[in-house]
């Protein structure tokens, strides 16, 4: 059971598995709080943080949007997002938007979907991001066109750095030496 009083060395067990335990006691949703740590893990860099853009094939998603993406594949067989996928095509239908079941009536149906499921995922996103802050696992800060700041707006987005027990999550990745093409002060050689 997860102690916050008792550091981990002296509770037992893997960093993993308190963390589990944490979240557990924490998260109303625990196994989708675990799976965004993990994902924000992967795209980490050597600090911990995250965002606010990831890279895809040649270009750059938001980080939020990534998550959410990645996240899309757990609810494909839920009776709710088969019902969604009814409900929009029934919409469009009525809209005039799509006459028969051709291969661009299908797509126009997936890209709704696909808008829709990352809109409410942008409010789990959240939902569980705002518990992992409170535990204590993740900070969140937004950056972008502005200037760096705690609230959103203003084009800036979400970086998340994981924090206490997720650090263990984030792969131990050498940090890539610094390169440099003139000596800096502070430098004892210049190359």
């Amino acid at each position: 059971m997860f102690h916050p009083s008792i550091p981990s060395r002296m509770v037992g067990g893997s960093d993993i598995s308190l963390l589990l335990d944490q979240l557990a006691h924490c998260c109303s949703r625990p196994r989708y709080a675990f799976m965004l740590l993990t994902l924000i893990a992967d795209v980490a860099r050597p600090d911990g943080s995250a965002g606010p853009v990831v890279r895809v094939e040649d270009g750059l998603v938001p980080l939020r949007d990534w998550l959410c993406d990645a996240l899309t594949p757990m609810g494909q067989r839920d009776p709710r997002r088969l019902a969604l996928v009814e409900r929009v095509r029934e919409e469009l239908r009525s809209n005039g938007r799509i006459l028969g079941d051709t291969e661009a009536d299908s797509k126009l149906v997936q890209d709704e979907v696909q808008a829709r499921v990352r809109a409410s995922g942008k409010t789990n996103l959240s939902r569980a991001a705002s518990e992992l802050v409170k535990a204590g696992l993740l900070k969140r800060h937004y950056q972008g066109y502005r200037v760096d700041h705690l609230n959103r707006g203003a084009q800036r987005q979400a970086v998340y750095t994981l924090t206490g027990r997720a650090r263990a999550l984030v792969p131990h990745r050498p940090i890539p030496p610094r390169v440099s093409g003139r000596a800096r002060q502070g430098d004892l050689f210049a190359s």
